[in-house]
């Protein structure tokens, strides 16, 4: 397994945030100890019914269903933190250079370069309400194959798969508070996975923002690159403490619980609906922090994609 990396993610939103004193300033030494991640519990995924999924049939060079995706384009949310407020730099289009079904059953989102100016793609759900029932689980799940580039070549890529919560929604300004989990993220072309919670508030908090609750491990069997893998993420209220589990190939790699954060922003976090993400960034804090420099550089290599074979969303236990 490889080191867990803590990282910024959202660097800018604190920034744009003390400028309309609606959020705290840039993080500070903490005098607390930052929280560190739980050992993952030995809970297996579980027997689920499902309840929403998108397989993206349609032919090549069409965009995905507007009656389940909405394509998000430019710098940012209006009226949002610029960058999307993670420092990323590519510009989100509607081209189908950029996003488009490629005709074999996968979304294919590709960063390209012009000049000086990149350009890629993010998708949302029209739906918002996907949450666990009381007393059961929701788990969100994606097939993906991560951009098939690696070493330089692969400087400043940043595909992810991830929820945020329906209050997010023409705010832009309540993260984290409302809740957002990392289901699969990866940088640079590393053969890595992260999952992250981020909750609380900004800074520090008990999610040590900017950074969150994370976890990584390398993909099991080929690499995250080479080859399609299942990601996924378990939000379980069936039992007396809940608890978020994340999974690649159906192995447990990451958990955070309750107990971890305390009851009311662990209810603020997750206790509520929420929508997922498909995008791939170029540039931003992740990136350049495990680079150690800022990305994209001269060698990284436009035109790699992101292949997305389905996304599901899938219930059991509770009522509702």
């Amino acid at each position: 397994m490889r080191k867990p990396s803590r990282r910024k993610r959202w660097p800018l939103l604190a920034v744009a945030a003390a400028t309309t004193l609606s959020l705290a300033a840039l993080p500070t030494a903490q005098a607390s100890e930052a929280p560190t991640a739980k050992e993952p519990s030995a809970k297996g995924p579980s027997a689920m019914e499902e309840v929403w999924r998108t397989d993206f049939d349609g032919d090549a060079g069409s965009l995905p269903s507007s009656e389940d995706w909405i394509i998000d384009t430019g710098t940012g949310y209006p009226g949002g933190p610029d960058h999307w407020g993670t420092g990323e730099i590519q510009t989100y289009t509607d081209n189908p250079e950029n996003i488009q079904l490629d005709g074999e059953g996968h979304l294919k989102i590709t960063a390209l370069k012009d000049g000086d100016n990149w350009t890629s793609g993010r998708i949302e759900t029209q739906r918002d309400d996907f949450s666990a029932p009381e007393g059961g689980t929701v788990r969100f799940e994606a097939k993906v194959r991560m951009p098939d580039v690696s070493g330089d070549e692969a400087l400043g890529y940043w595909p992810a798969f991830w929820s945020l919560g329906a209050d997010y929604r023409d705010n832009y300004w309540n993260w984290p508070g409302i809740g957002e989990f990392d289901i699969m993220e990866n940088v640079n072309g590393l053969n890595s996975v992260w999952g992250v919670l981020h909750c609380g508030v900004n800074p520090g908090g008990p999610c040590d923002e900017t950074e969150g609750i994370a976890d990584s491990r390398e993909c099991p069997g080929q690499t995250c690159q080479s080859g399609f893998h299942t990601y996924a993420l378990e939000l379980d209220r069936s039992g007396d403490t809940e608890e978020l589990r994340w999974y690649v190939d159906d192995q447990q790699y990451h958990s955070v619980t309750e107990e971890q954060v305390g009851a009311d922003t662990w209810k603020d976090a997750t206790d509520h609906g929420h929508f997922l993400l498909l995008n791939l960034a170029m540039g931003g804090a992740f990136p350049d922090k495990e680079a150690g420099f800022a990305t994209p550089t001269e060698a990284t290599k436009p035109g790699a994609s992101l292949l997305v074979d389905h996304v599901s969303v899938s219930r059991s236990g509770g009522e509702g």
